[in-house]
């Protein structure tokens, strides 16, 4: 068989695969107006104080969290990270996985129940864009990691961000939530993450823009979080520095 019959022949199972995505969960709001996911508010019961416990961390910046549509743009060491967003609010997280999960058993329930969004390991996949806009119109909340995998090189560079959540940002006018965790997560030792004010890309609303623009766009955000992870640190420096201080006098 050739190379061209070959493709051919996979063609219509790519094609029918497509066919079978569904689309992204939506969850209504409440007569209070919250966006609630009870399957997530289980796995919150039942995994936070197995979380606390074993991998502790320490939030700041998080009550600055409020009610309806935000995108959650931060770094990424762990699995322990989708837990960090869930904390800071009641209401329903989206979350955007990699394709992998929906070949995983246990994983793919799980992910359909939350309504998690799914994307190509490349970032090249329009519908994952789709579904998370149709999600932020809905005044829902979606949560993504731009780095696309887990850094296992680095606490102190960033991987480079996959593009996406400065698109998203803009053609919804959503707020943007950035927040970083400071060290990678350890057995028993506490990791601090931090959450930035939330800000809008609202330069760039109204216009019409280049893939340049966006690139820019995606930047900013890049530059706010690496500014909030060393504004922490210094603050932390600093305080340890006053401790001295004090226990010399």
């Amino acid at each position: 068989m050739s190379e061209t019959d070959a493709e051919t022949k996979d063609k219509p199972k790519k094609e029918k695969k497509k066919k079978q995505q569904k689309p992204v969960r939506l969850f209504p709001a409440n007569k209070k107006g919250y966006h609630i996911m009870h399957k997530l508010n289980f796995f919150r019961f039942l995994l936070y104080p197995w979380n606390s416990i074993f991998y502790p961390c320490k939030m700041f910046g998080h009550k600055k969290v409020g009610q309806g549509a935000y995108i959650y743009v931060g770094n990424h060491y762990s699995m322990w990270d989708i837990f960090y967003p869930a904390r800071t609010t009641k209401e329903g997280v989206h979350y955007i996985a990699k394709e992998s999960i929906t070949s995983a058993p246990v994983l793919r329930t799980w992910a359909k129940q939350i309504g998690a969004i799914t994307a190509m390991r490349d970032g090249s996949d329009i519908r994952t864009l789709t579904d998370a806009m149709k999600c932020l119109k809905n005044g829902e909340k979606v949560v993504l990691f731009p780095e696309g995998t887990r850094n296992r090189v680095s606490e102190e560079e960033f991987l480079p961000f996959h593009a996406g959540a400065a698109l998203m940002a803009i053609k919804t006018r959503t707020p943007i939530v950035p927040f970083v965790a400071c060290s990678r997560p350890k057995v028993f030792k506490r990791v601090h993450v931090v959450f930035g004010e939330p800000f809008e890309l609202s330069e760039y609303y109204d216009r019409k823009l280049s893939r340049e623009d966006y690139e820019e766009a995606e930047q900013k955000i890049v530059k706010i979080m690496y500014e909030l992870r060393d504004s922490h640190r210094a603050q932390l420096k600093e305080k340890k520095a006053g401790k001295k201080k004090k226990c010399k006098s």
